[in-house]
Parts: C-alpha cells; sequence; structure tokens
C-alpha cells in the first residue's frame, strides 16, 4: 500500500482517537478499508454509552458491518491508534478483517503482540496481516497526554 494511503488512514483513525479524547474518553479511533475507501468508522465511547464493549475497533467493525450488509469483512482492512485488546482482536478474527494496522502498542492490554497474542494461537480460526507502529509516536503521545491530565 502506498505510504500516502497508509498515512490518510491512520491520520483519520488519530482524529477520530482525539475526538474519544475531547469527549473524556481514553484516545482510540479506527477505521475500515475496503478497496481504499473507509467504510467504518469508530472511536472509544465505553463512558459514554455505559457499555465496556464500545471500543472503537468494535465500533468501526459494526459500522463497517452496516455499511457492507455483512458480518464479514472479507477484503478489508483495519486501522486503529493502539495495539487491540482480546476481545478487540477476537472481534477482528470473527469478522476475517486481513490486515491490521496498528498504531501505539500497549503492553498492559494489548493482545496482539503482548499478553495472550491472540492470533498466534493455534486454535485461532482466523489471522489477520499485522503491521504494528504506523504513527505509534502520535498515537503514544496522545494517550500519554490523556492520563497525564487526568492525574
Amino acid at each position: 500500500m502506498p505510504l500516502t494511503h497508509a498515512r490518510k488512514f491512520m491520520d483519520e483513525a488519530l482524529r477520530l482517537a482525539r475526538q474519544a479524547a475531547e469527549a473524556g474518553e481514553v484516545p482510540v479511533g479506527a477505521v475500515i478499508v475496503k478497496n481504499g475507501e473507509i467504510v467504518g468508522r469508530g472511536a472509544n465511547r465505553p463512558m459514554a454509552a455505559h457499555d465496556p464493549t464500545a471500543h472503537a475497533e468494535i465500533a468501526a467493525i459494526r459500522d463497517a458491518a452496516q455499511a457492507l450488509g455483512s458480518d464479514r469483512l472479507i477484503g478489508c482492512d483495519l486501522w486503529v491508534t493502539l495495539e487491540p485488546c482480546a476481545m478487540c482482536a477476537g472481534a477482528i478474527a470473527h469478522a476475517r478483517i486481513g490486515r491490521l494496522y496498528y498504531g501505539a502498542d500497549d503492553a498492559k492490554g494489548g493482545a496482539v503482540a503482548h499478553g495472550p497474542k491472540l492470533f498466534t494461537q493455534p486454535t485461532i480460526h482466523h489471522r489477520p496481516e499485522i503491521y504494528a507502529g504506523l504513527a505509534a509516536d502520535e498515537a503514544a503521545a496522545l494517550l500519554t497526554r490523556f492520563f497525564k491530565d487526568r492525574r
């Protein structure tokens, strides 16, 4: 994928993360892309929704599934600002997302490169291609600033 496209999609995920932070939510944003077009968007909103599953990835997956009229997001890529947790990694597998691009690592709550490393488990039924570290510094800075302001 050309770098300009990569930056465009991650920039949109970062915009959504900033939007989440402005709403008092942990700044994570995500987009689902199919054939070079964004088909789903999501920003963290567990507090506003009173829903612990309202993570950015879940919102983007739901949005894309509705837009495409299918629970299988075959041929889609997910761009997210933070390494997905176990719940979101499971949803990525169930949705059959082809590629996962993420920004900052999450050593505490991540489940892709950290923790359970869900996609390396022999029982996982689908493994996306994984590309980590895209705009990681910018994504990590958003999180650091958010939590510093809360303390």
